[in-house]
């Protein structure tokens, strides 16, 4: 429940930025994006490292999560290549050209960033990227990666310090850049700050949530400390950024509300979260091309979560679903229900 909360933070920021209607300004006072992708994150590594322990095998957990992540990936990249045609300036014969090849294979390969349009499509648009929402698939996918490694830093040298040294070295790095960025002279401080948001600075966050994980009793003891100390630091944060204790502190309330807040049991019908988060981007750029609603924002921004919840909901049962094995928790509290 609390990822289908913050893919629909991030979808309802989007739909205020990429639109820019100023009816719709007060979602980005009142939502962040940014945050939600960093609770993303917490959760991400959380359940992962989870994952892992709870595999038979490398080449099990592996399968398990190229299962989880990539078919939906795929579906989304693919129809995305080949629908907006209908959206493009170009002709059948320019638009299926080297310039669309490039974009299939970065973000087939989790290189959005190398090839975020198509040719002729959004043009004009404020923003013509096809999908800026998948700039965090790649970190995920680099998490996948990691977390086989730091098990192995584990057995070796404990986990509480791997992790520790983990998330100061995550920590340390967005300084880093935040300074860099800060103190640049060529005009490249967007730049640096993009690199500082990349996989070495979101890890705190990943770190956090398998701190959690393993920790949990500890947390479930002293939860009251945990919790106070963490409002604390974030309501500190507001006014002096505190760096290396604020992913901890994220961390701290995403899992107590996901362990604590209890909304009965949803997973019996499904996770759409995923298909919200990857769904809701190129949703939102059509309405915008083709000025659906534009003079009622009120309604664009209602028939954009509708429309995405509804895709999300149809990604889920016809691809997500059918690629999970049989013992996954989702498809096994769907047939409890039953």
């Amino acid at each position: 429940m609390l990822r289908l909360l913050f893919a629909g933070t991030v979808c309802l920021v989007h739909a205020s930025q990429l639109s820019g209607y100023p009816q719709l300004a007060w979602i980005e006072n009142i939502f962040s994006s940014a945050v939600a992708v960093k609770a993303f994150f917490v959760v991400s590594g959380f359940l992962i490292f989870m994952s892992y322990e709870r595999s038979s095998s490398v080449a099990s957990y592996a399968g398990k999560r190229f299962r989880r992540i990539y078919p939906a990936y795929l579906t989304v990249v693919i129809l995305c290549a080949i629908g907006l045609l209908a959206v493009s300036t170009k002709n059948v014969s320019a638009y299926f050209s080297q310039d669309w090849g490039r974009y299939v294979l970065a973000n087939l390969s989790f290189l959005n960033f190398l090839h975020p349009t198509l040719p002729g499509v959004f043009e004009s648009n404020r923003l013509q990227a096809v999908n800026g929402a998948l700039w965090t698939l790649k970190i995920e996918v680099l998490f996948y990666l990691s977390v086989p490694l730091f098990v192995v830093f584990f057995k070796r040298w404990g986990r509480f310090r791997v992790i520790t040294i983990a998330y100061v070295f995550s920590c340390t790095y967005t300084l880093l850049f935040s300074w860099l960025a800060a103190h640049s002279s060529s005009g490249g401080g967007g730049r640096i700050l993009e690199l500082g948001r990349q996989f070495p600075g979101q890890l705190a966050y990943f770190m956090a949530g398998g701190f959690f994980y393993y920790y949990l009793p500890l947390f479930e003891r002293h939860f009251r400390y945990f919790v106070c100390a963490a409002v604390l630091i974030l309501l500190a944060n507001v006014y002096w950024p505190t760096l290396f204790f604020e992913p901890f502190a994220l961390a701290t309330i995403v899992v107590f509300f996901a362990i604590f807040l209890y909304v009965g049991n949803f997973g019996k019908y499904g996770d759409f979260s995923y298909g919200v988060y990857i769904l809701h981007f190129p949703i939102i750029q059509c309405f915008i091309h083709f000025g659906w609603l534009e003079d009622r924002p009120w309604l664009f921004l209602l028939a954009v979560v509708l429309l995405t919840l509804a895709t999300a909901v149809i990604m889920w049962h016809v691809v997500e679903k059918r690629f999970l094995q049989r013992n996954n928790h989702y498809l096994a509290a769907n047939s409890a229900a039953l």
